[in-house]
């Protein structure tokens, strides 16, 4: 199911959007078990949302560019009438949403179809959704591997092909990470780019939104919609609107492309380095620049995530510390009892960080570099060899992922459409990380779009 044909073949009258919408819900019953994806399925809501769209062409009106098609979101997003978990037990005891997030709101009115929430790790701490209180989200490409995180669940329902699109969030690589593992399309936008209003915040100053899809087309299809200024969102910035859309078929002609050196250029294994330049060779990019103080910038988002994230729970690590995933409770309470004067001190280091490395965008467009150091792992696995060193799992799979995010550029994940070119084990999938200056979403989609015409970026089937 692809959103662009789903929502084309609905408006011209060729399907009834309540039967997608049945189909949707009947493949989610039978196929979701295999892999723990949704947390909750909205199926009275999204019957009335599909016959509302049916009524409105029935009287002659647009119901929205993605009329009728099926989406799900990460389950921190607020789904009007549902607690919103986070992926914890503790919110199981707070109200109903009493609406809808900002950009729930924007697919409503665009006509998609909410089928459900999704699972997620806790409070979106984490890398791999291996959720304590929902059970481990499960890759569709072998179901007994990790599917990423934080935004697992949101990966893996794209990648199953039980929903063309979904949302999810990104303070630390949770878009890309499980983008990559998963082998589908994710966008971390410019911070600011997009509104978190009715979301559950992770880290403030970090947090970003953003979409998943099985193609570019609906990945940018999805992206032209959730775009709007919403004063709800304090760290918004108000920008134009910028269709990416009628850019697709612009090509590369006049971008530069460089590979990220240095820090991007270590840490990982042969298939992450070997994905890299696959992409390298077909935009002739020749250029290596080393990112400047990668590592440190790194370092930085580790502190500011743990400070932000143990003082916004510090009320419930008091009273219910036994509620929370033990890995989560234990940084929460480390990050909580940070001195203040290294917090500011990594403030001071990610301005100066920012500073440095978008002098790299006087030279190159776009980065390429590597999306996560290895392919996904065995669930319940904790430790793997990089760099001949035994390290965990969970805090490394955001090694390439952080220096990015913690300085807010535009990311669009894009994973090889034949993941034998990079000799991943078992075929499994994995990304590359497609990097822009603040405010250039529009470059990265019209990279992404000329790489899957070129069948070396594209998402490749999962073993259902």
């Amino acid at each position: 199911m692809k959103a662009a044909a789903t929502a084309h073949a609905i408006r011209s009258g060729r399907r009834r959007a309540i039967d997608v919408a049945e189909e949707a819900l009947a493949d989610i019953a039978a196929r979701d078990p295999r892999y723990n994806a949704f947390t909750e399925v909205t199926a009275a809501r999204a019957r009335a949302e599909a016959l509302a769209v049916d009524q409105a062409i029935a009287a002659g009106r647009d119901p929205g560019p993605l009329a009728g098609v099926p989406y799900a979101v990460k389950n921190l997003f607020d789904l009007q009438g549902i607690a919103t978990l986070a992926g914890s037990k503790i919110e199981r005891d707070a109200k109903p949403a009493a609406r809808d997030g900002f950009l729930v709101r924007k697919l409503a009115a665009a006509g998609a179809v909410c089928t459900g929430a999704l699972n997620m790790d806790e409070y979106a701490y984490g890398f791999t959704t291996e959720n304590a209180h929902e059970g481990a989200c499960r890759n569709p490409h072998d179901v007994t591997r990790i599917a990423g995180g934080s935004s697992g669940g949101s990966a893996a329902a794209v990648a199953a092909g039980l929903v063309p699109l979904t949302l999810g969030s990104d303070t630390n690589g949770s878009i890309r990470v499980p983008a990559s593992l998963c082998g589908i399309f994710g966008l971390k936008p410019t911070y600011g780019r997009l509104s978190r209003a009715g979301t559950y915040p992770f880290v403030a100053s970090l947090d970003h939104l953003g979409p998943f899809a099985g193609d570019v087309a609906d990945l940018a299809l999805a992206y032209d919609v959730l775009q709007g200024f919403d004063p709800d969102d304090p760290a918004q910035t108000r920008q134009p609107l910028e269709a990416v859309t009628p850019r697709l078929s612009a090509g590369i002609e006049g971008l530069r492309f460089a590979v990220a050196d240095g820090h991007f250029a270590r840490n990982g294994h042969a298939e992450a380095f070997a994905a890299v330049e696959a992409i390298a060779r077909v935009t002739g990019a020749t250029r290596r620049l080393v990112v400047p103080d990668a590592a440190r910038g790194r370092a930085a988002a580790f502190l500011i995530t743990m400070a932000e994230g143990g003082n916004l729970h510090m009320p419930d690590l008091r009273t219910r510390a036994q509620d929370f995933d033990p890995g989560t409770r234990d940084r929460f309470l480390a990050g909580a009892m940070l001195p203040a004067h290294w917090v500011t001190q990594a403030q001071r280091l990610r301005a100066d960080y920012r500073a440095s490395v978008l002098k790299l965008f006087a030279e190159t467009d776009i980065l390429i570099a590597p999306a996560t150091p290895f392919a996904a792992t065995p669930i319940g696995q904790a430790n793997i060899e990089l760099e001949g060193e035994l390290v965990p799992i969970r805090p490394n799979l955001g090694i390439f992922t952080q220096p990015i995010s913690c300085i807010g550029l535009p990311v669009l994940a894009v994973p090889l459409a034949d993941p034998s070119v990079a000799g991943t084990p078992n075929g499994l999938p994995i990304g590359v990380q497609l990097i822009a200056a603040p405010w250039r979403e529009d470059v990265l989609f019209r990279a992404a779009a000329a790489l899957e015409r070129a069948g070396v970026v594209g998402a490749p089937p999962a073993r259902m």
